[in-house]
């Protein structure tokens, strides 16, 4: 069942004059970033030193064409292409020295983007073919965290980072991950995540290892709604316990837009695949599960480029234009702004940023807000997603 909730001024299309009217410096604003995979965030050169070391084969050893290789690889709109790309970065990461600088790396490259604050999740059972036991593949990417950490607060700026440890979906490692991740908990460890193939590798293949987190109050977000549908968020929202969304833009399969242009008092019903241009009266009607996320303030994790890469937004329309991120942040939805993989996508968290002004035309208070859900949702105790929230608003004013 579901009920109209929603009327307002809808923009479904792309204003031709939206970046012109708004003059942000993006890099600088204090960001918070929630859904960044540490293999998928290494420096090309990076990759090509540590395959030497290790005498793995790359596409290329030349730093530029093999970032242009991830790039097109990763561009295939398929999830499946798309993780194909991750055979060459966890290759490279097999040994506590190179797990150590990736880490270190990725912390710099955070805070040279603006994040004040991050999470960093990566499957450690991915990273044992070269001996390491799990625990010393996580303590080994702490070490790194912690030293970017201390190298930028060298540099007078302030970060702070955590891990979101992850099972693979495909494997059956689940329980043993899930006591992994309770083992490093107050060693760097903020929250559990299961990644990978999403359909057809449902949350509830992990249900155990759910409610044995649950037991032990250790938060969780779980991939969902990115190349599986609504019944994927189900699954996660109920097998998972889960307090954040994975992407979850699918979730705008559950809502329908009625639109009224204007001047137009009939209107015509459409769906969200195709919204239609220009500007009119919008009546949002969210189905259960939509309006079950929307009521209880769960956050979702959207990573607009990305979701254009794996196809995770095909069911609404070719290009970005299309993404359901505006009509989720109009109708209240916790959006969040992500990159999931920087490498991949050639993106950073202020390209995303620039991307949505350009394609919605938003203004540096809707940043500010999109930017306070990702604060607010950061696996953090309550006083310390304050003093974030608090850090972040200042900062915004400071720009305004």
């Amino acid at each position: 069942m579901t009920e109209p909730i929603y009327s307002a001024e809808f923009s479904t299309g792309v204003s031709a004059d939206a970046a012109a009217d708004v003059d942000i410096d993006f890099r600088s604003l204090p960001k918070v970033s929630l859904h960044d995979h540490l293999d998928g965030g290494l420096r090309p050169a990076t990759i090509i030193e540590l395959a030497a070391d290790v005498g793995h084969e790359l596409p290329s050893t030349d730093p530029v064409a093999l970032d242009q290789w991830f790039r097109e690889s990763a561009d295939s709109g398929s999830l499946v292409r798309y993780l194909e790309t991750f055979e060459h970065t966890v290759a490279v990461m097999q040994t506590k020295e190179a797990l150590f600088r990736v880490a270190k790396e990725f912390v710099e490259d955070l805070a040279d983007d603006g994040v004040v604050y991050g999470e960093v999740r990566w499957a450690p059972e991915q990273h044992l073919s070269r001996g390491l036991t799990l625990d010393e593949a996580v303590e080994a990417v702490q070490a790194g965290l912690d030293a970017g950490v201390e190298a930028v607060a060298a540099t007078g700026r302030p970060i702070q980072v955590g891990q979101l440890i992850t099972a693979m979906r495909h494997a059956d490692r689940g329980q043993e991950i899930a006591e992994l991740a309770l083992r490093h908990r107050d060693k760097g460890a903020v929250g559990f995540d299961i990644a990978g193939a999403e359909d057809g590798f449902p949350p509830s293949r992990f249900k155990d290892a759910f409610t044995y987190l649950a037991e032990h109050q250790f938060p969780v977000t779980i991939h969902a709604g990115e190349a599986a549908g609504v019944d994927s968020i189900v699954d996660a929202l109920v097998s998972g316990r889960a307090l954040r969304l994975g992407h979850g833009v699918r979730i705008a399969e559950d809502i329908q837009v009625d639109f009224a242009p204007a001047g137009d008092a009939g209107g015509e019903q459409q769906s969200p695949e195709a919204p239609g241009s220009g500007e009119g009266l919008a009546m949002v009607t969210l189905g259960r599960v939509a309006a079950w996320v929307r009521d209880r303030g769960i956050p979702l994790e959207c990573s607009p480029s990305s979701n254009l890469q794996t196809g995770a937004t095909a069911p609404f329309g070719e290009g970005i234009e299309n993404h359901p991120f505006d009509l989720l942040y109009q109708t209240g939805f916790k959006v969040t702004i992500n990159v999931d993989n920087r490498l991949m996508s050639g993106v950073t968290l202020s390209d995303e940023y620039e991307l949505l002004v350009e394609v919605f035309d938003y203004d540096l208070d809707d940043l500010l807000e999109i930017t306070l859900n990702a604060a607010e949702a950061a696996f953090l105790p309550l006083e310390e997603r304050e003093a974030l929230v608090e850090y972040i608003t200042e900062g915004f004013q400071g720009r305004a």
